[in-house]
């Protein structure tokens, strides 16, 4: 199957690790294995074809803990969409699927250098997130 985009250019547009204070740091150091990894994605039509894509990653506690330390990141890709797409869907797959599955492996790393060194070395990312399935399974 050929592509029928291209990635011009990928960066991270923020970047975000937020911890109030040492003993918080110490409360996340022995519960963050409680932490759930959220993700968003965005985008925005630009001109010529453009598309801005915003993949957003979020390490959070879901539970009511007085004290959390936060870590997002939120990486854009800027594509280009081959002339011949027409269909919304084949759009949608492309922003949805194609473009995360494509970034993921600079993204993840980026994020875990986050986690990383934020004084949590030992955190990995379990779970490969499978993109095809995210979307087959939110339009099928």
């Amino acid at each position: 199957m050929t592509e029928k985009f291209k990635i011009l250019a990928k960066y991270i547009k923020d970047m975000s690790s937020e911890t109030p204070d040492v003993e918080t740091f110490l409360f996340v150091k022995e519960n963050i294995s409680k932490y759930q990894l959220n993700i968003d994605i965005t985008s925005k039509a630009l001109k010529n074809k453009l598309i801005e894509v915003n993949t957003t990653l979020k390490f959070e506690d879901k539970e009511p803990n007085p004290k959390k330390s936060y870590y997002e990141i939120v990486y854009t890709s800027i594509i280009k969409v081959d002339d011949d797409v027409k269909e919304k869907r084949d759009l949608e797959k492309i922003i949805l699927c194609e473009v995360p599955t494509k970034i993921y492996p600079d993204l993840e790393n980026s994020f875990l250098n986050l986690i990383h060194n934020s004084g949590h070395p030992s955190i990995k990312l379990e779970k490969k997130i499978d993109f095809v399935k995210l979307y087959n399974e939110k339009f099928n």
